[in-house]
């Protein structure tokens, strides 16, 4: 059976490029690069290791991570629509997770609600509200947690769920790696294998975001792919002091008779302190599995340290 935590999240700047510039030693396909890129690659700037970052890149899922060792207070807004756009059920809250002695916990401080979100016992009715939950609420005191993200894509949990959270991660994470036992998609998500990397179009652009000089790493496809991959746009700002993630746009879709989905993610993230985290996330899906009802929803996040 197609797992739904899984299909979800299957469910994670208009550039002018004045010049471009192939570089074939890294992928099967060129890369396209703006003038500014071409400049620093021929005053010595590593290409090559740049590339080997944005493939294993793990600030990403550190600045996810890192929520788990500090204080913050998080607006939580889930929409669920209906076919014709109209908001059918929503939740609202506003949370304060505190971090102490090597244990976090999370308040509540501010819930509403609206048509229905919940079932009778207070569970969840919509698999995408489930997954939320998941992702960013602390239920009872949790501790004694491990602050290296070492080794999390070579985690196996022993149930399916554990298996379906751990294709989540790589999805999430590490975008663009293989992702084992999804039906009918084989290694369409794998858009740095050869056999997928030549429906793409690579680009590489200088650009200033936030105040800050950064890399644009984007993957679109080409137009006479387009219904054939899952990636249509996946997009990653990098600080060029130190690589950092900025920020991260995804655009996936697919349709497989059994299932189909459509999703756009844009995830933003921010310091606090020494520790880089999310600041905002902004999902908009729509997606559906055979014998299960359609769901169209949105959700915003907002964390502030």
């Amino acid at each position: 059976m197609i797992r739904l935590w899984l299909i979800l999240f299957m469910l994670a700047c208009a550039i002018n490029v004045n010049a471009q510039r192939y570089d074939s030693s890294i992928f099967s396909m060129p890369i396209q690069m703006d003038a500014v890129t071409i400049k620093a690659a021929r005053g010595g700037w590593d290409l090559a290791g740049f590339i080997r970052r944005v493939r294993t890149d793990t600030t990403f899922f550190k600045a996810f991570h890192n929520l788990r060792f500090i204080n913050y207070t998080a607006i939580n807004d889930i929409k669920v629509l209906d076919k014709k756009g109209k908001v059918d059920a929503s939740y609202f809250s506003r949370t304060r997770q505190t971090y102490a002695n090597g244990c976090r916990t999370m308040q509540v401080l501010e819930e509403q609600t609206t048509g229905n979100f919940y079932k009778r016992n207070k569970e969840h009715r919509y698999y995408t509200a489930e997954l939320y939950d998941y992702l960013f609420f602390t239920h009872g005191q949790v501790c004694n947690e491990k602050e290296s993200v070492a080794g999390y894509l070579d985690e196996r949990g022993k149930g399916q769920i554990e298996k379906n959270k751990q294709r989540l991660k790589i999805l999430m994470f590490s975008p663009g790696s293989k992702v084992s036992g999804v039906p009918l998609m084989g290694d369409n998500a794998a858009i740095f294998e050869p056999s997928v990397a030549k429906m793409y179009d690579f680009k590489l652009t200088s650009v200033e975001y936030n105040g800050e000089d950064c890399y644009v790493f984007r993957a679109v496809p080409k137009k006479q792919y387009t219904d054939e991959v899952v990636y249509n746009d996946l997009s990653t700002w990098f600080r060029k002091s130190d690589y950092t993630i900025l920020a991260r746009d995804y655009s996936l879709s697919y349709k497989a008779g059994v299932y189909d989905f459509d999703v756009r993610i844009k995830v933003r993230t921010q310091q606090a302190g020494k520790r880089l985290i999310p600041a905002r996330l902004e999902y908009d899906g729509n997606w559906h599995v055979f014998s299960k009802k359609r769901e169209r929803v949105r959700f915003t996040t907002v964390i502030t340290p």
